[in-house]
């Protein structure tokens, strides 16, 4: 394994340590390498905050002149809510930037890389590109469409059933598959459910997990937005009662007025969606919240609005977790209900897919593009 390497794979795992605290700005890491030592390290801790570069260089063992500094994404070159790093790199004289991936942002692209160069200043760049894009990958979307990134997490038994004939479904999946989705809502800024699933399982939608000692501070739960054209959520649901301030109605003009100022009333939030086939319009809904500067979205429950998702063209990723279970049941429901799709050649075909093991389960990804 080469220096650039080693270095690079260091500042990623950085960068991971600002999942979900960020957004919608990217995770960065960065190392700073002196003589054959790692000198100094830093990330973007959360949303405001220096960036990697700059806590790199401010917990620097010595003197950073001459030091080689390997980040995961290209030093910005702008001032926004910090000052411009490429600017501090050339004033603490760094000699040598190693750089994973160009910056997608338009105020940057290519701009910081320049200006480092332009004072003298060896830069090499693309080292770990693929896996750095990977990790980037909510910060790509959002920054280069202004649309949120939109994963699809399902869990189903091995014969594809997220719940028995009488709709029974605690739980599908392990415990470790559970732990694990609870983490994924710490990286994604919202999870979005049909008013359905708040109706037959009341959830919280939050996060509850024991402290970690990758968040010292606790986790940062996600925002709660809710499908329901006709504002059918009832006024006693947990996402109403728990946090309100935390959860989004995305409703239409079919929803009752006097429901509406209650559910504002209480707290939440309240956005009125265009109609498609008497439901929530996604594609609208996801642009509000882009709009709204909500980067990403993990879609959780139930089946229908899976498959309008995907019918709607909205979801990037899709995540199913398979449990080692049987149910059986033709009334038992699937992972994707709605009106299905009727010929073969029309099915949603997944690329750059992955599996691994979590506990008893196995997790499936894969994207849509």
């Amino acid at each position: 394994m080469t220096d650039n390497i080693r270095y690079m794979k260091r500042a990623m795992a950085l960068a991971g340590r600002g999942s979900g605290w960020v957004n919608p700005n990217p995770m960065v890491g960065a190392v700073l390498v002196k003589d054959g030592h790692v000198i100094g390290e830093g990330f973007h801790e959360y949303f405001g905050g220096p960036h990697a570069e700059v806590n790199a260089i401010r917990s620097a063992i010595g003197n950073v002149e001459g030091a080689t500094l390997f980040v995961t994404l290209e030093p910005c070159c702008h001032h926004g809510k910090t000052p411009p790093c490429a600017e501090l790199i050339v004033e603490k004289k760094i000699r040598r930037v190693v750089v994973g991936m160009n910056d997608p942002n338009p105020l940057v692209n290519g701009k910081g890389i320049d200006f480092l160069r332009l004072h003298g200043i060896a830069v090499e760049t693309g080292i770990l590109e693929p896996e750095l894009r990977r990790q980037s990958e909510i910060f790509v979307r959002y920054i280069t469409t202004g649309n949120p990134f939109i994963l699809l997490k399902t869990a189903m038994t091995l014969d594809g059933k997220i719940a028995t004939v009488t709709n029974a479904s605690r739980w599908i999946t392990g415990e470790s598959s559970r732990k694990l989705v609870h983490r994924m809502r710490q990286q994604y800024s919202a999870v979005l459910v049909g008013v359905d699933t708040v109706l037959s399982d009341d959830p919280l939608l939050n996060i509850r997990l024991r402290r970690s000692p990758a968040f010292p501070g606790g986790w940062k739960n996600p925002l709660k937005v809710i499908a329901d054209s006709k504002a059918r959520v009832p006024l006693t649901a947990k996402v109403l009662l728990e946090d309100p301030q935390l959860t989004i109605i995305a409703t239409t003009r079919m929803a009752d007025k006097n429901k509406v100022r209650e559910i504002r009333r209480m707290g939440a939030q309240v956005v009125e969606c265009d109609l498609l086939d008497g439901k929530v319009d996604l594609r609208h809904l996801k642009q509000l919240l882009g709009a709204m500067f909500i980067d990403s979205v993990m879609i959780e429950g139930g089946s229908t609005i899976a498959f309008s998702a995907l019918q709607q063209g909205i979801a990037d990723k899709v995540v199913t977790f398979i449990a080692p279970k049987l149910l059986g049941g033709t009334k038992a429901p699937t992972p994707v209900g709605g009106k299905g799709i009727r010929r073969m050649e029309e099915a949603i075909q997944l690329k750059r897919m992955n599996y691994r093991k979590i506990g008893v389960d196995i997790m499936v990804e894969g994207y849509t593009s």
